[in-house]
């Protein structure tokens, strides 16, 4: 509880109190028969096994319980105080590792979220109650709406107390809201329709409605979850493909990580769209790969390059594409590896594209990756001050980047700040080095290129 800042505490009381402050006077207030106490308790015990056996969401490590599906069951067959009734069973969720205050804002995020579901199920003409075959198709549109609102209050009430504890981190671990949100839009709503697919049932099963959904819900989960290994198999490659690069040059140790956080950034600055945010993260993260291909004396020579070593420097981008071309998730990334050392004049490389010629990935990613080169010490010259290396992006904008990237890389820096590297330690034969930059033999040392 300690990570839990006062903030949270106060927020996660609040969602408490609402929740508490909306069932307890209509339940308190309206007589329920044996049936309506059976429905309930098989209805949370479904919430509790759902809840429990959480469906992964792809690499993001983290993930979302089908449990909407007994919340809206609850709508239709209990009303607003059973929805609610069901959503704070989640106290008592058999997960491990979850902390108290993890707890208790969850019982009072999804009794919220069901209560909101029920009121907006009424207000729109449900009938409380087992469906009729006279019930349908009229019931929908309003179980539909019900869905919505509790998917919208859920995830609100989920980002609230995610900006109050962005920093200490505890509180859910499970989700990264940000970049998760298609997804969990996507799972939720259809976790919620096999609500009213209980309900329907239940007019024929009785509670033996609930187990027979939990078929269909374990498969699903079994899919995504071989999702979701497939996914972390492919993050464990990528990250195993960049240590490789790494092990070649000291230098460049964490400067794929970075230049994946700052194209991140940038994503972000601009609104660009989650999941082609998430795409130029993983851009940034295997730009370099071609380095695999040029030999490592090269990459770590100090002095000025030979023609034929420039050359071999300037084909790494090709080759990091030939590498990575068939992991098929990557598709708008594997242009942004190709063209990140192009510049807007028309002056880079491989292809000498100039302008909008250049793809938005590689655009940001060069951004991204000159600020971390300058600053970071690398065998041919010493890091350059945060400042320093601000100034050299806006001297090169218009020429080397997008002047738009460029500003809003330096919004985003203020906005989020950035963790310079530690200082690698150079071997003394290369302490007093001098030479130009390694992108270009010929001229005059400038530390806004990076190789």
């Amino acid at each position: 509880m300690g990570r839990v800042s006062r903030a949270a505490w106060i927020y996660i009381a609040a969602v408490v109190i609402a929740a508490a402050s909306v069932v307890a006077p209509r339940l308190s207030g309206r007589p329920m028969n044996a049936g309506w106490w059976m429905a309930l308790g098989v209805l949370m015990l479904l919430f509790l096994i759902c809840d429990s056996t959480p469906t992964p969401l792809a690499a993001r490590q983290s993930a979302w319980s089908p449990s909407s599906s007994a919340t809206l069951a609850a709508v239709v067959l209990l009303g607003p105080v059973g929805a609610a009734l069901v959503g704070a069973v989640s106290v008592l969720s058999l997960r491990r590792k979850l902390l108290l205050a993890e707890r208790v804002f969850n019982a009072g995020n999804f009794a919220v979220s069901g209560f909101a579901a029920g009121e907006t199920f009424v207000a729109l003409g449900g009938r409380i109650g087992l469906p009729k075959p006279d019930d349908f198709p009229a019931i929908v549109w309003p179980f539909a709406a019900a869905a919505a609102a509790h998917v919208f209050v859920n995830l609100g009430l989920m980002w609230g107390v995610l900006q109050l504890t962005r920093r200490e981190g505890p509180l859910p671990r499970r989700v990264q809201l940000e970049s998760s949100v298609p997804l969990l839009l996507a799972s939720d709503l259809g976790y919620a329709a096999l609500g009213l697919v209980i309900a329907a049932l239940w007019t024929v099963m009785g509670p033996f409605a609930a187990a027979l959904v939990l078929v269909p819900l374990f498969v699903a989960r079994w899919a995504m979850g071989q999702f979701a290994e497939q996914q972390r198999a492919y993050a464990a490659t990528m990250a195993a493909l960049c240590q490789a690069v790494e092990t070649k040059d000291f230098y460049t140790r964490g400067h794929s990580e970075r230049v994946s956080r700052g194209a991140g950034m940038i994503a972000q600055q601009i609104g660009m769209r989650a999941d082609r945010a998430e795409a130029i993260k993983y851009a940034g993260m295997l730009h370099d790969v071609g380095k695999l291909g040029v030999p490592t004396k090269v990459l770590q020579k100090t002095g000025p390059l030979t023609e034929e070593e420039f050359a071999a420097i300037q084909l790494h981008p090709m080759r990091g594409l030939e590498i990575v071309r068939e992991i098929g998730f990557l598709n708008e990334a594997l242009a942004g590896i190709m063209h990140h050392h192009e510049k807007i004049d028309g002056t880079g490389y491989p292809m000498g594209f100039a302008g909008d010629e250049i793809p938005e990935f590689a655009r940001i990613i060069a951004v991204a990756d000159a600020f971390d080169s300058m600053t970071s010490t690398r065998s041919y010259r010493a890091a350059r001050r945060m400042s320093e290396a601000i100034d050299e992006l806006r001297k090169g904008a218009g020429t080397q980047f997008d002047p738009a990237l460029v500003e809003a890389f330096i919004a985003a820096l203020h906005r989020d700040g950035w963790r310079l590297p530690e200082r690698a330690q150079a071997p003394d034969d290369r302490q007093t080095v001098t030479a130009q930059d390694h992108d270009d033999p010929t001229a005059p040392l400038r530390v806004i290129e990076s190789y």
